[in-house]
């Protein structure tokens, strides 16, 4: 830092900005080493400036955040510390079913320089965050709370209120080139049927949060729409063009008829170049899709026990065969694995029941899911129960 005087974390000159245009390419310069994945400086950066025209992050879907000495004019000041954050249309419901639109920001990409670390700035610039997000954007809908992603353990963010989520973990695949197993047969989404699968996937959604539930006081779930689709998407086409000089025809699979149909829909990640003998680049199932799989518990008849159970036992057969496509897919592009998050109980006996091979792993430094939850009046409040914390949600 040469002759420069670094302010204290605690000094009243620090506030929360927005960078500037060369601002940003110096924060992608020093977040490179971190997180350019496969790609060189020079890409990273190219990808970066493009993941803030795709859909999330255009039109002010995502804002950048940056802590800096208020007495310094832009281009002439140092970066403290610096994020992103990205408004997320969310779904509230009560324990009678009342649902409410709401919007959740998620935070990403914390990071300060290695040479200011350990001197507060971080922890300062989260603790004014969390006094400006409940308010951020208010005008599309109210601010419940935000979340993140934590890949440094559970107990420093939640120091600064954002508490892990009640789970954190996923169940790994193993790519397979082996033929379909099952007796069900799965088809390849194209990009061009996601807007409609996103919309029946809502609409579903939106029933389920209006179902009264007892003891549940509080119920959120961040949308799996069309823009958090694209934005993995997006980024993923961008470095399988480099890496391989085209991207991926299918954004998933499907299988079974309409009203009993079972889908996922996926994102391929490069941590590193596929010829570097990585074990981490993955096959992440952003969304999996059940249809109608609350089945009604209380029959009210043999024969409709029996119905019911033999659609239940079809449903097994057709998630059973959009793993097994997510493992194909796997294998034809170079991946280590497959990872599906935090599928419901009900879900992970169902893969029990498939027969395909897996392991259930608990996460416990990395990709912590964490939030931090407001009340009307932007007060801390109690943690809603999280539904459906996927790969999606993820940024």
């Amino acid at each position: 830092m040469g002759s420069v005087t670094l302010p204290d974390s605690q000094s009243s000159d620090l506030c929360l900005s927005h960078p500037t245009a060369l601002e940003r390419i110096t924060i992608w310069n020093n977040t490179s080493a971190a997180w350019k994945d496969s790609l060189t400086v020079p890409l990273y950066l190219k990808e970066s400036l493009f993941l803030t025209t795709v859909p999330l992050a255009k039109d002010g879907g995502m804002t950048t955040w940056v802590l800096v000495d208020k007495n310094l004019p832009p281009d002439q000041r140092t970066i403290l510390c610096s994020c992103e954050s990205f408004r997320k249309r969310s779904l509230t419901s009560t324990s009678d079913g009342t649902v409410s639109d709401a919007i959740v920001h998620g935070i990403a990409s914390v990071f300060c320089p290695p040479e200011l670390r350990a001197r507060g700035y971080a922890a300062r610039m989260m603790r004014e965050l969390a006094k400006v997000l409940h308010g951020w954007q208010a005008e599309h809908a109210r601010c419940v709370g935000s979340i993140l992603y934590s890949d440094i353990g559970k107990t420093y963010y939640s120091k600064l209120g954002w508490h892990p989520n009640l789970t954190n973990f996923h169940v790994v695949f193993q790519p397979s080139r082996k033929s379909n197993q099952s007796l069900a047969e799965a088809h390849a989404i194209a990009a061009d049927s996601l807007a409609e699968l996103c919309i029946r996937d809502e609409a579903m959604i939106r029933r389920t949060m209006a179902t009264p539930a007892e003891g549940v006081n509080l119920r959120m779930i961040i949308v799996p729409d069309l823009d958090h689709m694209l934005w993995h998407i997006r980024k993923e086409e961008f470095a399988c063009d480099l890496l391989f000089g085209k991207v991926p025809r299918a954004v998933g699979a499907i299988a079974g008829p309409p009203g009993s149909q079972v889908w996922v829909i996926w994102t391929h990640r490069y941590y590193e170049h596929p010829d570097a003998k990585s074990a981490d680049n993955t096959l992440y199932i952003l969304r999996l899709v059940i249809e109608n799989h609350n089945i009604e518990k209380n029959f009210s008849s043999d024969a409709d026990e029996k119905v019911l159970s033999a659609k239940h036992d079809e449903q097994i057969g057709y998630l059973k065969a959009v793993i097994q496509a997510a493992q194909s897919e796997a294998a034809e592009w170079r991946l280590d694995q497959v990872k599906l998050w935090d599928p419901i109980p009900a879900v992970q006996e169902m893969i029990a029941q498939s027969g395909i091979d897996h392991s259930v792993v608990q996460r416990e430094e990395d990709s912590i899911a964490s939030g931090l939850w407001y009340d009307e009046n932007g007060e801390t409040s109690v943690a809603p129960l999280w539904l459906n914390n996927e790969h999606f949600a993820w940024c």
